[in-house]
């Protein structure tokens, strides 16, 4: 797949050789994540209920204070078998060079096995923006106001 010349660059350190087969990688043209593999020895058996740490075997350096990546599940994942992530979305500021985890839980009922070198979750990389908090005695008056948790309906 073409990258286009205005892509961020990441620094990408291989904390295994094995995964030099396995890199990162927009599944499709139209992808906004590349999927994050299970750096396993053996298949993982998670029970319901039960949350794991997952290895990566990569860190990542973003380096640009003006981006930071996100760590997402894999929609098929958690729709059909329940598996997402324990930490339901994970944060990596762009100083942050150390291991890239993924914390796996299985939500479902039935057992769920993570096969070694298993798509297992997403890498999303996004903007930031870092606001100045401004201390006030009140807000101009909004339509909405404080309302909040279904109060502008259902439908």
């Amino acid at each position: 797949m073409p990258v286009p010349a205005t892509s961020p660059r990441l620094a990408v350190k291989l904390l295994d050789e094995r995964l030099r087969d396995h890199l990162p990688r927009y599944a499709s043209e139209g992808a906004a994540g590349m999927d994050l593999r299970a750096l396993l020895e053996a298949p993982l058996t998670l029970a319901q209920g039960q949350c794991e740490l997952v290895r990566t075997g990569l860190a990542v350096h973003i380096a640009d204070p003006g981006l930071a990546g996100l760590v997402l599940p894999r929609s098929g994942l958690g729709h059909k078998h329940g598996i997402v992530l324990g930490n339901l979305v994970g944060l990596l500021d762009s100083d942050y060079q150390g291991d890239l985890m993924i914390s796996v839980w299985n939500r479902g009922e039935p057992d769920f096995t993570v096969e070694p070198f298993e798509r297992l979750a997403q890498f999303v990389l996004v903007p930031v923006v870092q606001a100045v908090l401004e201390v006030v005695d009140d807000f101009d008056a909004s339509q909405r106001g404080s309302g909040g948790f279904g109060s502008s309906g259902r439908h």
